[in-house]
């Protein structure tokens, strides 16, 4: 689980960080609570988290936000289930966040801790944004370092004995900016630099190497990873407000690391209000992403080279996601204590096809498949989430 967790930690990172409000950076946001729940299924996986959040300001300039989130892992992805190991864990993240406001500079800072029974994390970030130029620019900067302890469960599911494997830390810069070219455009550009160093592989994957002496045609060995990583992106991004209140945005993601990874992100969206009560939105994105230097699907021999990985998130992959999102006010002029009420639904549905990572898990000798020639990996995932917000 320790990838998954990386990336998920991450996530909650740059939503704290570079979240873009609608209001200006001198006002803080109204007040208000959240509840939210989502869920993933495909790829032998289902992930459900459950969430609760409060935003509240103390003062014009000072404001304080509390987060809990729970989330339940079951099943286990394919190349896990080559090694016949299941998965079932849940994983409890809490997260606090101080927000002051001077002038037109705003100041954050926050801090995430997640823990489950074989994974531990705690981030700290800082975040500055700046409105120049009469409003018409803003830039940010943002900070994060991630600490984790990671672990393998050598027992069951139901029946842990968790062995410590190490530890990693984690290092993420930002600088952002956005610029108001006319009424109706506004444009980006992000620059996200992360460094990783320590225990970076997953101990519940592994490896498969040719061996004529074993029936399948191969054997499984352990990961071996490099101690250091450093990942570099960039993104463009523009938004164009339509004359009857919709806006269409587009983005671009450049991604390059020193695994020899590189990923392209293309995404269009579209937003449509209608009156004051619904917000319908719809979004197509393209992702792809060439494998790892120390990847392979089928090694020729054990300890043919110094790291070696068959980790599918490092394999080379394409996936393409479809999404639409609707939000309804049910309080559009608020009621009593609240200004105003929302329920948002959103569903996505993600087609994973692998380029040069092979299906061993349904496919094998028995059915005449020689190693290396499985069936290329395909699944499809569906993800929804429901989330309530009430402002007051």
């Amino acid at each position: 689980m320790a990838p998954v967790n990386r990336v998920l930690t991450r996530i909650a990172v740059a939503t704290v960080l570079l979240l873009v409000r609608a209001t200006s950076a001198d006002v803080l946001p109204d007040d208000r609570a959240d509840l939210f729940y989502s869920k993933y299924s495909g790829g032998g996986m289902d992930i459900t988290g459950e969430s609760v959040a409060v935003h509240k300001n103390i003062t014009d300039n000072f404001a304080l936000e509390g987060n809990y989130f729970i989330d339940k892992v079951s099943g286990a992805s394919v190349d896990v289930l080559s090694q016949a190991s299941q998965i079932k864990d849940e994983r409890k993240q809490k997260s606090g966040t101080v927000e002051y406001v001077h002038d037109k500079t705003t100041y954050t800072a926050s801090f995430i801790n997640s823990v489950e029974r074989d994974y531990k994390s705690d981030t700290g970030s800082f975040s500055l944004k700046q409105d120049m130029f009469g409003d018409l620019t803003t830039l940010s900067l943002a900070f994060s370092n991630t600490n984790d302890t990671v672990g393998e469960n050598n027992g069951t599911a139901f029946v842990p004995v968790i062995a410590w494997l190490g530890h990693a830390e984690s290092r993420s810069y930002d600088i952002d900016l956005s610029q108001i070219l006319t009424k109706n455009f506004i444009a980006g550009v992000n620059f996200n630099v992360i460094t990783d160093q320590g225990y970076l592989a997953n101990p519940y994957r592994s490896v498969r190497f040719l061996d004529p002496n074993n029936a399948k045609g191969y054997s499984l060995a352990s990961q071996i990873y490099p101690d250091t990583r450093t990942s570099t992106a960039i993104q463009v991004e523009g938004k164009y407000y339509l004359p009857y209140r919709a806006a269409v945005t587009a983005s671009y993601r450049y991604f390059r690391d020193t695994w020899a990874i590189v990923g392209n992100t293309y995404e269009l969206d579209y937003t449509h209000p209608i009156q004051n009560k619904w917000i319908f939105e719809g979004r197509v994105r393209y992702y792809k992403q060439s494998a790892a230097n120390f990847y392979s699907d089928l090694f020729p021999f054990a300890g043919s080279q110094n790291f070696t990985a068959r980790d599918q998130n490092l394999a080379a992959l394409d996936n393409t996601t479809i999404g639409a999102k609707v939000t309804y006010a049910f309080l559009p002029d608020g009621w009593r204590i609240f200004k105003r009420g929302t329920v948002t639904g959103d569903v996505s549905r993600i087609r994973f096809n692998y380029l040069d990572f092979r299906n061993i898990k349904d496919f094998g000798v028995q059915q005449g498949f020689a190693p290396g020639t499985e069936p290329l990996y395909q699944f499809s995932a569906m993800v929804y989430q429901v989330y309530f917000s009430m402002y007051f």
